[in-house]
């Protein structure tokens, strides 16, 4: 709700953040489409760890991108290698075919590929609508050169949303030195515990609550792209 008023185009809800985000609860999806007005996309990740699937797992990926399309989201985000580094282009576009006419993201398991110029390609010919990328590095500042020549090489064909470490500190330099139309941001922030924020839980305060996104941040972060023609994602878990 603190993206949708302050200001963000969408939103990827995920929880368990600390695992790289997984698939929400069918509740907490719900909740949330009943509760903003903007794009939800939902986060297709049945654990934590590599992007590797056993036939299991893609059973539960494709029931979740079922269960999504019943309840209204506008998007989902996923991504399946091989073992040997590559986009596994197979299951990815069955994936795809199976999520639309919603939007798809290839997340950040792009970054994995060994070769990420032929990343691109495959992503491309699997039909997702956008690549969310770091560049390879751990984040888009770092990894920038490289987001440059991604958005440079994909051209038209599809997005490039640089992603990691972005903030409203340094999110023009992003924009400037990679190209980039799209952004992505979690904008988490530890919130020091209330008693009353403990005792609407039946808890004890014992330190900050991770993973709090606030208003004021996200506007902050959009302030700082008035001069741009930027879309602003910003990606929150609620725990």
């Amino acid at each position: 709700m603190a993206a949708d008023k302050g200001g963000a185009k969408r939103i990827e809800l995920c929880s368990a953040l600390s695992e790289g985000g997984i698939t929400p609860s069918a509740g907490l999806i719900e909740r949330v489409r009943a509760s903003v007005s903007i794009d939800v996309f939902i986060i297709i990740r049945p654990r934590g760890g590599d992007f590797v699937y056993s036939e299991h797992e893609l059973e539960v990926m494709r029931a979740d991108i079922l269960e999504a399309k019943k309840r209204r989201i506008d998007g989902v985000v996923l991504g399946v290698l091989t073992r040997s580094g590559r986009v596994d282009q197979a299951r990815t576009k069955e994936l795809i075919d199976l999520a639309r006419p919603l939007q798809v993201t290839f997340h950040r398991a792009f970054d994995l590929c060994e070769d990420l110029a032929q990343g691109l390609e495959d992503v491309i010919a699997c039909g997702a609508n956008r690549i969310l990328t770091a560049g390879a590095k751990p984040n888009a500042m770092e990894g920038a050169a490289t987001l440059a020549q991604l958005t440079k090489s994909a051209g038209n064909r599809i997005t490039i949303m640089a992603g990691g470490g972005i903030r409203a500190a340094n999110v023009r330099t992003i924009v400037m030195k990679t190209g980039v139309r799209e952004v992505h941001t979690s904008l988490s922030r530890d919130v020091e515990a209330t008693p009353a924020d403990a005792s609407a839980h039946g808890a004890r305060v014992i330190g900050p609550q991770s993973f709090r996104v606030l208003e004021e941040d996200v506007r902050a972060f959009k302030s700082a792209l008035e001069s741009t023609t930027l879309d602003v994602e910003t990606g929150a878990s609620v725990q």
